[in-house]
């Protein structure tokens, strides 16, 4: 309600849901690195932002993904709770909750399948990108 009842409101749900998500497992990422693969980025006198794009993002990249793939549904989720309570005349959520109120339940139910298929899909082109970036990490191989 602070932001109002425009899309801002619903954004800053959204990014409030997948900030602490992404964050926690971008830092975990970023310290996957060993000392000794540390050190060796310093015996060949590696800048910061060398090591950072050479060997701290790669390692990280697993991490970043998982982060993703959890951010992409959870935002799903709170765009429709946002707009479940804040939003007057649009939205899945303002649809959810005016067709349960009229008994309307075949469209109650066509609104969660299709919030089912977007987060689907949404997650299954997170994990196609992540298979063809981190090919070489071995939650990927076959």
């Amino acid at each position: 309600m602070w932001f109002g009842f425009d899309w801002q409101s619903k954004a800053a749900v959204v990014v409030v849901m997948v900030f602490f998500p992404m964050l926690v497992n971008t830092v975990a990422g970023l310290r996957e690195t060993s000392a000794m693969q540390r050190d060796l980025m310093q015996t060949y006198a590696a800048s910061y932002w060398q090591s950072f794009f050479k060997l701290r993002l790669p390692a990280a990249l697993p991490f970043i993904f998982n982060g993703l793939k959890i951010s992409t549904t959870l935002a799903l989720v709170g765009a429709i709770v946002a707009e479940f309570f804040g939003s007057p005349t649009v939205g899945m959520g303002f649809r959810i909750s005016t067709s349960v109120g009229q008994l309307a339940l075949d469209m109650v139910w066509a609104e969660i399948v299709m919030a089912a298929l977007a987060g689907s899909l949404f997650y299954g082109t997170i994990a196609l990108v992540e298979k063809s970036l981190t090919f070489w990490h071995p939650s990927q191989r076959g």
